[in-house]
Order: C-alpha cells, then structure tokens, then sequence
C-alpha cells in the first residue's frame, strides 16, 4: 500500500521545533485536527525501544482513542521513526533551511478511514503545529 506524505515549514530553529514536537506539555496544545478534538493526556519515553502515547478525544465526549506506539530511530533534530501499536510505520524527518525547519512526516495508512481523509487530518495536525510553535 502507498504511504501518505504530509509537510509544514516553520519559522523556528531546530532546536526549538524539535522541543515542541517532543515534549508531553506542548503535545498536548498542538495536537488536535480541529477545534472540537483535544489531546488530554500525552506521554513521550523518547529513545529507541521508547514508548509515546497521545490521548486524543472529542469535546463532546463522543470518541476517543489512544494513538500509541514505539521508537524506532531517534536523532535529536533531524529524524523521529516509529510503529504504531497496530504495525504500521511512520517517519518525521526536520530539515533547517536558512530561517526555517521544514517537517516531513511519512506514514502507512490505516484501512478504515479513506487516504484523503487520513491526509487531511494528519495536515491538519501539522498545521497546528506550525501555528502554535510560530506563536511560542
């Protein structure tokens, strides 16, 4: 099955990016496709062999889900690759440029949702982050 590519430029340094990305506090901001979605729990054993799990829930209640899984490469600033609990891969590389970092995530879809779908939320989710991390 062909994987999803999704990307975001953001107007920050590495370093800066990469705390973001990583750290449970800031996780929990940025991580919601839209404004009826919150994440309210995050946590992030980041090393290879290194587990992470992001709560993510409706407002209303209605759904919710764990989004989990574990490391397999970390190199601070520049890559983060993992599986996900249900075996599917994914890849974030962090590229500087002059006065940004550009993002690139790569992932294999799930089977339940449509690719767009699954394009347009995990955009949507680094767009967010872009916002955020832009407006620390």
């Amino acid at each position: 099955m062909e994987q999803i590519t999704v990307k975001a430029t953001i107007k920050a340094t590495p370093n800066k990016v990469w705390g973001v990305w990583t750290t449970p506090e800031h996780i929990k901001i940025w991580n919601t496709p839209s404004n009826d979605w919150h994440t309210t729990r995050a946590k992030n054993d980041l090393r290879v062999g290194g587990k992470f799990l992001s709560r993510m829930e409706a407002k209303d209640g209605s759904f919710g889900f764990d989004f989990t899984g574990t490391y397999d490469e970390v190199s601070p600033f520049e890559c983060i690759a993992y599986t996900m609990d249900d075996g599917r891969k994914a890849k974030t590389n962090f590229s500087q440029k002059e006065n940004y970092t550009e993002i690139i995530t790569v992932f294999d879809p799930e089977t339940q949702n449509s690719i767009e779908m699954q394009k347009e939320g995990w955009q949507a989710i680094l767009n967010n982050f872009k916002k955020y991390t832009e407006s620390l």
